[in-house]
């Protein structure tokens, strides 16, 4: 069972939902990525996703683009990032890190070296946002080999053979883009989440968490009503972006403790 397997079937048994905070590797000093993400670890995070650079990066909004600028200009490369994984290791054994990225940075390292790579760094999960489930088998079974879990995104625009298609091969979790477009857009709109989700559960094995839109303890608290976790991007680099250097790391913390508190308060609980 994957760190992430257990970290889900932990959750579930205290009846609690998942928390999953996104940082970009290297922004907005590549010194101080394992920093932060001890500060995402000791704020409540369950699982942490850890941004690749990339200069295209497709799916995402202006803020989370602007920190994958910023971590390229100072030179943060894939290699790096397996790096950061390796050094958080050192001092956390227990939260997974999942990667996520774009294809280009994996196939120029090659997808052997990259999974072999990724294993003995710590991580545990890979989620490549340019790689359909349909042409991902092979890769799929690549991680699972160095015993790293692939996860996929499914949108609101995903058909059932889709959906189908992910369940087949997803491990780990599954990551529910809740809005059309790209990260960071607003009009978060729960009662779609509340509608899709329990299709896709019928056909995937796995937790479902939600992103996209998600910004604070309210709104997290609401998605997680319908979702067994949920993933927050794109304000957790934008405070990273605003912060003092001094008080990033602090201010990580009491952000993502603020929403864990909503998400373990009983209902009704979290004020709007």
């Amino acid at each position: 069972m994957s760190r992430i397997e257990k970290t889900f079937a932990a959750l579930a048994a205290q009846g609690r939902k998942g928390l999953i905070p996104f940082m970009t590797a290297g922004d907005p000093d590549p010194a101080r990525t394992v920093e932060f993400m001890h500060a995402l670890a000791q704020g409540g995070a369950d699982v942490i996703e850890l941004g690749v650079p990339f200069s295209d990066p497709m799916a995402d909004g202006p803020v989370i683009q602007r920190s994958s600028e910023r971590a390229l200009e100072k030179g943060v490369s894939l290699r790096h990032v397996l790096e950061n994984v390796r050094e958080f290791r050192t001092k956390d054994d227990t939260t997974p890190v999942v990667l996520m990225g774009y294809a280009n940075p994996i196939e120029r390292m090659g997808v052997d070296t990259f999974a072999k790579s990724a294993s003995e760094a710590g991580v545990d999960g890979v989620l490549v946002v340019d790689y359909p489930p349909e042409e991902s088998h092979e890769f799929a079974e690549k991680l699972g080999q160095y015993g790293l879990d692939p996860i996929f995104l499914l949108a609101p625009t995903s058909l059932d053979e889709r959906i189908s298609a992910v369940g087949q091969i997803a491990r780990g979790y599954v990551y529910y883009v809740s809005l059309k477009g790209v990260t960071g857009a607003g009009n978060l709109d729960v009662s779609s989440i509340a509608s899709k989700i329990p299709a896709i559960k019928s056909r995937v094995p796995v937790p479902v968490g939600v992103g996209f839109g998600i910004r604070d303890a309210q709104s997290a608290r609401s998605v997680a009503d319908h979702s067994d976790a949920v993933v927050i991007g794109s304000r957790i680099v934008q405070l990273l972006e605003q912060a003092a250097p001094e008080a990033a790391a602090q201010a990580l913390t009491d952000f993502v403790a603020g929403v864990r508190a909503a998400l373990d308060a009983p209902a009704g609980a979290v004020a709007a």
